[in-house]
């Protein structure tokens, strides 16, 4: 009987949940980007803000809610009503880095979070200044063999997936590599131009048009294909570094406890969001590969990125506080 009591209760709450799904939203969803307006994570969230709000009926409002590298805007969501009314744009920097950057975390990735769908994958590409006189990964590597370092690289900042993805470059091989941290991949990129230091790790969008015009010098992508934006450039797998990947992400999640109905209603809705024309297309101006995997996907990707920057960090011994 007690069985087929807990069957029942169970049965019902099912079908509570499945009703809710249905009927939501019925009002306005609030989706907090965690990061100033203008740049690459917020564009990303209103581009699928928007193409959301046509679909769902109801408008996705975006909020910027920057500071201390995302964790003050995600940290609200994280205690927000788990209702599917309250959004939060992760970006990997904040979702999987900085727990282990940061001494103390206002949250728990894994714990305080339903991870909806991965929007997309937005690349790296660590690029020259021609000075440098190399052409690709391979030839910095067998110059700094004859003329060793250290070689100064420019990134956004300490923490990040750039700065991340120096370390571990210089973990796997040993490269001489100095971080130079910058308050923005913007200035980076203009200090490399302007021969102020010879590397940068950055995201393809930012400084894709400068290789184009060969005023730098595409070293290579630290992803398992290349660059649709610069098919020329090699990865670093090509360059000889065996399973080297190193991609950033952006993602929806929701408040943990968020009835699994909605999250599978949302997932499907942002599937479909990630499919249209002018979301393709806006995505594409931002070096963003289009994803809209599902929950269980994602979390797989979380899991798995959170060991694997815990390892990097660890061995780098990185800090931001």
């Amino acid at each position: 009987m007690k069985t087929l009591l807990r069957s029942l209760s169970l049965g019902l709450a099912f079908l509570a949940s499945s009703a809710f799904a249905q009927d939501w939203p019925t009002r306005p969803i609030r989706l907090i980007v965690p990061f100033a307006p203008g740049g690459v994570t917020d564009t990303s969230a209103r581009a699928v803000a928007e193409a959301l709000s046509q679909r769902l009926g109801q408008q996705v409002v975006v909020e910027n809610k920057p500071g201390a590298s995302g964790n003050i805007g995600t940290e609200q969501v994280a205690r927000a009503a788990p209702d599917g009314y309250t959004l939060v744009l992760g970006f990997d920097g904040t979702m999987v880095i900085n727990p282990h950057v940061f001494k103390e975390m206002p949250f728990d990735t894994l714990r305080d979070f339903v991870p909806v769908s991965k929007l997309g994958d937005a690349g790296l590409l660590l690029v020259a200044n021609p000075s440098l006189n190399v052409k690709s990964l391979a030839e910095l590597l067998a110059l700094a063999k004859t003329k060793p370092g250290p070689y100064p690289y420019g990134t956004s900042g300490t923490g990040g997936t750039p700065h991340l993805a120096g370390e571990l470059l210089k973990q796997r091989t040993g490269l001489d590599l100095q971080h130079i941290p910058y308050k923005g991949g913007g200035q980076a990129v203009t200090d490399v131009l302007g021969g102020q230091i010879p590397l940068v790790f950055t995201a393809i969008a930012s400084a894709q048009q400068h290789v184009k015009a060969g005023k730098l010098i595409g070293l290579g992508v630290p992803s398992a294909l290349r660059s649709s934006s610069l098919p020329d450039v090699p990865t670093f797998i090509e360059s000889g570094i065996p399973g080297f990947e190193a991609v950033s992400w952006v993602g929806i999640f929701a408040p943990a406890k968020t009835p699994r109905a909605i999250v599978d209603k949302l997932q499907r809705e942002i599937a479909a969001a990630l499919q249209t024309p002018a979301v393709r297309e806006r995505y594409a101006v931002l070096g963003i590969d289009p994803v809209g995997n599902t929950p269980e996907q994602f979390t797989a990707q979380i899991k798995a990125d959170l060991a694997r920057w815990g390892e990097v960090v660890r061995a780098a011994n990185i800090r931001v506080d």
